[in-house]
């Protein structure tokens, strides 16, 4: 046996001590399944699975960075949930977009995702009870707000239980062997030109250019068009086999969209938590700031503060914030008192906060 060989039976060994201990664990899920199906208790418990996740990076001493152990463990996470109960999750598409490659990243390969066409569908159908779970995009730190998504947590009564932060990449994706063989680029306008630096370094900008109504479609259309290619999303490249050639090829690295979880339940108090509300404020002189002043008395930071325009209401405006806490904390609960009768206040969620 050569060193290589003693090698992959090293790996083979590990490969099978690995599949006895997660079998062992999913024995644990059952139970806790069980138990959670007879109280009621949510199957998605986003702080319990940050506490996993915190303390096996702390424990930590191999290979493995943080990104790793996350991608790991979130798969883990996802695949016992599916195991304890089959979750259905509908999200803003089409297949292929961006909400769903977030989506798949926390609810796994075994998850069953059904893409609506509008924001608006998403809340719709968790307001019906269809199903648990929505992914809705909420902002992006180039463009701003997602309007529609602030306008139907007001109109809505999901919760949201989950944020997560995603890098936003195009990736080149084709069937051809070389850029020389490309005799057309598929892609959404906006995906388009945010790559023009690449295009232009590779000599691309002179290749056909047709645009389509979404990067996911792009990469549909390059599956099955010789002598075309994608610029399109790492999940769509995989949804519709198309290799990527290069990954990461947009002008601006630092594009980053928050993502949310909607469901119907709420997540108990952990480690840094955060706190979206609603509220309309008393429309007096000072009626916002008297409402601020109430966050900073009781030491609430206010990490986000948006304004959206009550549309029944001619130029009245309603105020979405994000802040440090939980709905619980003595402080926050404070504040909600000092503001009874003065202002309208929706609770949107209680959330583990994530890193941006």
């Amino acid at each position: 046996m050569d060193e290589l060989d003693v090698f992959r039976k090293q790996i083979d060994d590990l490969d099978n001590e690995i599949l006895k201990l997660l079998n062992k664990r999913m024995k644990s899920v059952e139970a806790i399944g069980i138990a959670k199906q007879t109280s009621g208790t949510s199957i998605y418990r986003p702080e319990r699975e940050k506490e996993i996740l915190d303390r096996l990076k702390v424990l930590n001493t191999g290979k493995l960075n943080s990104s790793a152990i996350d991608a790991i463990f979130l798969e883990v996470f996802a695949v016992s949930r599916n195991l304890e109960m089959p979750e259905k999750v509908v999200f803003l598409g089409p297949d292929g977009s961006y909400t769903h490659q977030v989506a798949e990243s926390r609810f796994g390969a075994m998850g069953s995702y059904i893409a609506l066409n509008s924001v608006e569908a998403v809340f719709n159908v968790l307001d019906k009870g269809e199903v648990k779970y929505g992914v809705v995009p909420i902002e992006n730190n180039t463009e701003g707000a997602v309007g529609i998504t602030l306008d139907c947590l007001g109109k809505f009564d999901s919760l949201i239980v989950s944020e997560i932060y995603m890098d936003i990449h195009h990736s080149f994706a084709t069937t051809c062997e070389s850029l020389k063989d490309i005799k057309k680029i598929y892609s959404h306008p906006q995906g388009y030109n945010q790559c023009r630096k690449f295009l232009e370094e590779h000599m691309l900008l002179d290749i056909e250019f047709i645009p389509t109504k979404s990067t996911a479609a792009s990469a549909k259309l390059a599956s099955k068009e010789p002598h075309s290619a994608s610029i399109c999303s790492h999940i769509a490249a995989k949804l519709y086999n198309v290799p990527i050639l290069f990954e990461k090829i947009e002008d601006n690295l630092a594009n980053r969209t928050r993502f949310l979880i909607l469901s119907d339940f709420k997540n108990r108090a952990g480690v840094q938590n955060k706190t979206s509300i609603l509220a309309k404020t008393q429309n007096r002189p000072g009626g916002l700031v008297s409402f601020l002043q109430s966050f900073e008395d009781e030491k609430v930071n206010i990490t986000k503060i948006e304004s959206r325009p009550v549309k029944q209401s001619g130029f009245e405006a309603v105020f979405y914030l994000d802040f440090e806490g939980h709905i619980d904390d003595e402080n926050v609960q404070r504040v909600l008192n000092a503001n009874k009768g003065i202002n309208e206040i929706k609770w949107l969620g209680s959330y583990v906060k994530a890193g941006e």
